[in-house]
């Protein structure tokens, strides 16, 4: 019994030692904190909504504790930025700043960072900037630096369009809730502005819908990894939807990106021969996480357009007319193994469907897919394309011109192209010098090697 109570004796003063070892703090200047940068960049945002949190360790690498006076933001509330260190929130009606925080020796506090910047009345992006200082018990300061971009936007939620309506705007469009609807009989010309859509919201169109120097993706600005900023993760937001009542859309110089579904054609109860329901002139659908375009039953023109990276496919035709000049369908999408087709078309209704000058390819050996039921006409006709499928040599009436592409080839799928960077998925569809696929596509120019460069 005495030699436990010894024991015991023993082991507290131990553990009384080790924490007075642990529990002392110096007041040295040369005992310094250490941070993991010297300075916290955050992505752009967008004025008056809260940036994504941010975070980083403080390190005490000495052989004491550090005492620190305190953590102040050097702006006060001035700047938008708001901030927790290791569980204390630098209050910004008390000066934002917080008292008495102890680093040990060894150890590390957690900081978080977050923002929402005040609208700065400027048409570009402005740079907000603040010091986070840190006043050791020592009387020394130190100080990480605080810095985001910001850009005033135009946000409008569940914004419903009931007559002829135009938006033009310099200032970015941020669109929330459900997006954009556009009642039947109403126009709505959207022309030299970009529209960026929160989760889930999107454009639903029962009138009509024109476009021209348009861009529409999603609103994060910011960076899932280093390498890979969201505007490159497919998916952020619903996409465009031509519902049963829409007819003469036109679309000219537009680009939709990461979307679920970019594009559909929701089906139409009777075809109009003369006049298309939807045009595309030299637009762009890339990285979707469902179709590029999906039409049922519609009759649709696309030229020198771009449909690329899908997981579904990127041209989804289900009956109707479709007319395609000069276009690229491109299948390299990075992100599933079972992506789709970059054409696929069907006799879900009578269809005719006439492509000329294109280039469809991918990273498959078929990307050309026709789907029978034996229950409607189908007729199709490609004349002058590049098409990765297996050669028809028996049909010369629907096949004329064509350069069938095998993965046998010296040149094949991606190596047509200028770039096709699958590391950081970066795209550029433009023709290569050695592509044997000049005169078609979208960019039926090769780009010269200036070009290339920039």
């Amino acid at each position: 019994m005495k030699q436990l109570c010894l024991y015991v004796i023993i082991l507290l003063a131990g553990l009384m030692m080790a924490c007075s070892d642990n529990d002392s703090f110096s007041t040295s200047r040369s005992d310094l904190l250490t941070f993991e940068a010297d300075t916290i960049e955050l992505d752009t945002i967008f004025s008056t909504v809260a940036s994504p949190t941010y975070a980083f360790w403080v390190f005490n690498h000495s052989s004491d504790g550090i005492r620190l006076s305190t953590i102040r933001l050097k702006k006060g509330n001035q700047t938008g930025f708001r901030v927790n260190v290791d569980g204390s929130y630098l209050d910004n009606t008390m000066g934002s700043l917080v008292n008495d925080i102890e680093v040990r020796k060894g150890d590390s506090i957690h900081v978080f960072v977050e923002l929402t910047a005040p609208e700065n009345k400027q048409q570009d992006v402005q740079l907000i900037e603040d010091d986070l200082v840190f006043q050791l018990e020592s009387g020394v300061v130190q100080q990480v630096n605080l810095r985001c971009y910001t850009w005033d936007a135009i946000s409008v939620t569940n914004l419903t369009i009931e007559s002829d309506t135009v938006i033009e705007s310099s200032k970015p469009m941020v669109v929330y809730g459900e997006g954009i609807k556009v009642d039947s009989g109403a126009v709505l010309t959207l022309r030299n502005t970009t529209l960026y859509f929160h989760d889930n919201a999107g454009i639903n169109v029962g009138g009509t819908l024109k476009t021209e120097n348009v861009t529409m993706r999603g609103d994060r600005l910011d960076h899932m990894f280093e390498n890979l900023p969201y505007d490159r993760v497919s998916g952020q937001w619903r996409g465009i939807s031509f519902e049963r009542t829409s007819t003469q859309n036109v679309m000219t110089d537009t680009e939709i990106r990461n979307a679920v579904d970019a594009v559909v054609l929701e089906d139409f109860a009777e075809i109009d021969t003369l006049s298309p329901r939807l045009t595309m002139i030299r637009c762009k659908i890339h990285n979707a996480d469902g179709y590029g375009v999906l039409s049922y039953n519609s009759n649709i023109g696309l030229y020198y357009c771009q449909l690329s990276n899908t997981a579904n496919d990127c041209l989804a035709l289900y009956g109707g007319y479709a007319n395609i000049e000069y276009c690229t369908l491109a299948q390299f999408y990075p992100f599933i193994a079972n992506r789709g087709a970059a054409l696929v078309f069907s006799d879900y209704a009578p269809m005719r469907l006439k492509c000329s000058n294109s280039i469809i390819t991918g990273y498959e050996n078929d990307v050309v897919m026709v789907e029978r039921n034996d229950t409607n006409l189908i007729r199709y006709q490609f004349v002058d394309c590049l098409l990765r499928t297996p050669a028809v040599k028996d049909d010369t009436i629907s096949f004329k011109q064509i350069i069938w592409e095998t993965p046998k080839d010296t040149i094949q799928g991606k190596q047509h192209f200028v770039l096709i960077d699958e590391k950081d998925f970066k795209y550029d569809f433009h023709l290569d010098s050695l592509s044997t696929a000049k005169g078609k596509g979208c960019y039926p120019e090769v780009k010269t090697q200036k070009e290339e460069q920039e």
